[in-house]
């Protein structure tokens, strides 16, 4: 178990993801959440993992191709922060990262092996760090940001993608 994370350790931006994480034990969360990513999208068809619920939108594949990526860059931010740097890191431009269709060529099944080795590795780290290493604070994107406000927007951006799914590709 561990304590929320106050306003102040994180920008207003992120608290519609905070708000998402439910009570309960993060990692046992983290780890349910895997499961359920894994069952819906073990369930996607070829055709249906390019489709789109409108122009202009991501296909299933692109959703977690992004719900990876992110989670990959947010837990380095997680990473450098619970260790005690202390310098400033930069946002990114999620858009720039879909430039020149980079999950086209990959299958549901390797875009799945590759999001399950990221969470296997955010929830090991999580698992290591000493318990005063959540309160340490950071900055990112000119705010600042603790190590458990890092965790819980981890969880809550792939909560809210997973909703996203299911309310506009998989009920569509």
């Amino acid at each position: 178990m561990f304590e929320r994370p106050q306003a102040s350790e994180y920008n207003e931006f992120f608290s519609r993801y905070i708000s998402l994480v439910p009570e309960g034990n993060l990692i046992t969360l983290l780890e349910e959440q895997q499961a359920e990513t894994n069952r819906i999208f073990s369930a996607v068809s070829a055709e249906s993992a390019d489709y789109r619920y409108a122009e202009g939108k991501w296909s299933l594949k692109e959703v977690l191709g992004h719900v990876t990526d992110t989670e990959r860059i947010i837990s380095y931010r997680l990473l450098r922060i619970a260790r005690g740097d202390s310098t400033p890191l930069p946002g990114f431009d999620q858009d720039a990262y879909m430039e020149g269709d980079p999950f086209r060529g990959l299958t549901v099944s390797d875009l799945l092996e590759n999001y399950n080795a990221v969470r296997q590795a955010t929830i090991l780290l999580l698992k290591q760090l000493p318990a005063e290493a959540f309160t340490r604070s950071g900055i990112a994107n000119q705010s600042p940001l603790t190590v458990r406000a890092v965790a819980c927007i981890i969880y809550g951006h792939e909560r809210n993608h997973l909703s996203i799914i299911e309310e506009r590709y998989l009920n569509a």
